[in-house]
């Protein structure tokens, strides 16, 4: 079982195996501060720190009956002591959790996260109704924003889903265009429907570009540098001259909406064919902006 997974078991087994499902994301938030190595990353949603991976772990578990779904409750559901299972300084953050929160209701921990942690509460549905006016005013001057036109670029490799869309927020990208031709990953979120409803959820516009991407065929036999500089080479030669409209496109698209962000997975953008989609639309008459990559 992964580690993480043991985590989120050990925290439902220190609250007497069962918890309230926004409880839960608050309390293993504030859990997740004790820790150097983070297990979980979160984001501002709807309800202020969420964490999708964590979400997806809870349910997972259910399939394994190890967890019980109520709706509104996750329940633990088998009598193993997880909690002996996790590291030492693990076993002392959720007894602290513990100590310091046990007595804490679902409206407190929201209260208390989002007064700590202001900027988990900037996509808060609810941040208006039970805070102060001060309060909220310091949970809106968390909210970027930034009013320069930029076009970014931006790889999800070896990063989580939590930890890129926080790249986005805080760097107020308004749409994210995927250019990938083929939206399918074995990295949990970032496959076509799961990336599209994360972004939703956090205030971002999600479109899918396919026609800008290469085929996967083609990315089979890249081991170095000078493999993927050849592919570049028929990329720029091939897919960007022919889809010329398309480029058109995401620049209009960039004019209105003035912060996009164009994503794939590689991390280093030498690496990506995004790097030259990016350039081509810069070199394009009427482009004037920043081009960034994050």
């Amino acid at each position: 079982m992964y580690y993480r997974r043991k985590i989120l078991l050990s925290l439902l087994q220190a609250f007497d195996g069962e918890l309230d499902k926004i409880s839960l994301q608050k309390l293993l938030f504030l859990f997740s501060r004790q820790q150097g190595e983070k297990s979980f990353h979160f984001v501002p949603y709807k309800f202020g720190c969420f964490s999708f991976q964590a979400n997806a772990d809870l349910s997972t578990l259910v399939k394994y009956n190890l967890i019980d779904d109520s709706c509104t409750n996750w329940k633990k559901a088998d009598s193993v002591d997880y909690l002996k299972e996790l590291k030492a300084k693990d076993q002392i953050a959720i007894r602290y959790i513990k100590n310091q929160f046990g007595a804490y209701s679902k409206d407190e921990l929201i209260k208390l996260t989002y007064r700590n942690y202001p900027y988990y509460a900037i996509n808060s549905t609810i941040a208006a109704s039970i805070l102060t006016r001060e309060e909220l005013e310091k949970v809106m001057r968390q909210r970027p924003s930034k009013q320069e036109i930029v076009l970014f670029t931006i790889g999800y490799e070896g990063i989580s889903l939590e930890e890129y869309l926080n790249k986005l927020i805080i760097t107020d990208v308004k749409v994210l265009c995927d250019v990938r031709k083929n939206s399918l990953s074995m990295k949990y979120g970032f496959s076509k429907s799961q990336l599209q409803k994360a972004c939703i959820g956090v205030g971002i516009e999600y479109i899918h570009i396919p026609e800008v991407g290469i085929d996967s065929d083609q990315r089979q036999e890249l081991r170095t540098q000078a493999d993927y500089d050849k592919l570049f080479v028929y990329y720029k030669a091939n897919v960007l001259k022919r889809e010329t409209e398309t480029l058109k496109e995401i620049l209009s698209l960039l004019q209105s909406k003035r912060r996009v962000a164009l994503t794939c997975f590689e991390a280093n953008i030498c690496q990506c064919h995004r790097k030259h989609l990016a350039e081509s639309i810069s070199k394009m008459e009427g482009f004037i902006y920043e081009l960034k990559h994050i």
